[in-house]
Formats: C-alpha cells, structure tokens, sequence
C-alpha cells in the first residue's frame, strides 16, 4: 500500500545504542494479538551497552536471560522485572556485542479501546503507556515474546518507521532506576504528557 509505513532493518538498528535511542523515538511498536492491534509511538527510551556499562544487563557477561541482548540487532529482548512486570527493550549493535534501547514510554496511536481494557487503572490515555511496564503491559507483551524478530515480515511485533523528529526537540537526562552509572545521560525523550517521572534508582542494575 502506497505511503504505508514501513519497518525498520537490521542495518538501521546495528549501530550503538546511543544513536539507536535517537532513532526511536517517534517510532511506533506495533503488537497484534488474538483480542487485536496495539500501537504505541514511542516517546522516552533508555540506552544500554554491554561491558563497559555497569547498569546493563550485560555488564558481567553473557547469561541465558540476557542471551537476547547480544544480538543480531533488531530483536525483542523482554524481562521480568520486580517480580511483577515484563519490560522490552529493542537489541542493537552488531551480532556478538550486547546492546539494546529500553521502551520507557508512549502514546497509544493503535487499538486505544484494547489498550484501555489492558490499563483499566489508567486515569488517562497519556497514562496507558507512561512507563516501561505499562507500556509493555498494554501491547500485551510477554516472556513468551522474548527474541522477535521485530523486522521481519511475519513477526506479531513491528517496529514501524514514524515522522523523523528534530534533533532540537530530543531532551537527554539520567536513566532511571538504576543506582550505578546513574549519572550517564543516556535517557532520550521527546515532549509528550506519557513520558515517565524521573526517579533516581536504588537497585544496581535495571
């Protein structure tokens, strides 16, 4: 379909994690399940490396949790989290070194009646992605999707190319809820009433 959007590539998304942050944002995930479509344009994300990034995952070397996050570039990499929450973050760098963007938050854009019953306890639709657990919470992902290929043409996830943003318009800061590294400004968002708070962290990784 002429001007449909299209996905992002592997090449797009094989570069570090910095510039892979940047070219998220105003992206839109898009996660079709059996109860329908979810889209989320994304508006606050984080970035992490591997070894030479205490915060990251990857930090101590390679696990069968973090397995996901050494590539190849353009995978989902989802977590559990606080015993309570899944988070997905999308893999980038090349195959072999760890790296990968956390979703911290969006707009719904896709499905907002779907996202809505998902998030009953939102009190807004600014607050049914505000967040990385909501936000993972309302496009329905779980463990199960952990390692989707989210650009190829049969996955259920798709990372959508958006509107490009203006470089002027992206604002940087500390991540949030780690307590090492906690001053690396490696937090990217764009103005929008769904980005999250900013809470230092307490815990040694994410």
């Amino acid at each position: 379909m002429p001007g449909a959007p299209r996905r992002l590539t592997e090449a797009e998304l094989a570069v570090d994690p910095v510039d892979a942050a940047r070219l998220l944002l105003g992206c839109v995930v898009e996660a079709t399940g059996p109860d329908g479509v979810v889209g989320v344009r994304i508006v606050e994300v984080e970035a992490y490396r591997g070894g030479d990034d205490p915060a990251s995952h990857c930090y101590r070397g390679r696990t069968l949790r973090n397995d996901v996050m050494f590539g190849p570039a353009g995978r989902l990499y989802v977590y559990f989290v606080y015993g309570m929450h899944f988070c997905a973050n999308v893999v980038s760098l090349t195959d072999g070194v760890p790296g990968a963007v956390l979703l911290r938050a969006g707009e719904v854009v896709t499905g907002v009646g779907l996202a809505r019953a998902r998030r009953p306890a939102a009190r807004s639709d600014a607050e049914l992605a505000k967040g990385p657990a909501r936000l993972t919470g309302v496009l329905g992902l779980t463990r199960e999707d952990n390692g989707l290929d989210l650009t190829a043409a049969d996955s259920s996830v798709r990372l959508l190319a958006g509107d490009p943003v203006d470089p002027d318009e992206i604002r940087t800061g500390p991540r949030v809820g780690v307590a090492v590294a906690v001053d690396v400004p490696w937090r990217f968002w764009v103005d929008s009433p769904a980005v999250s708070s900013y809470r230092r962290g307490t815990r040694s990784t994410r």
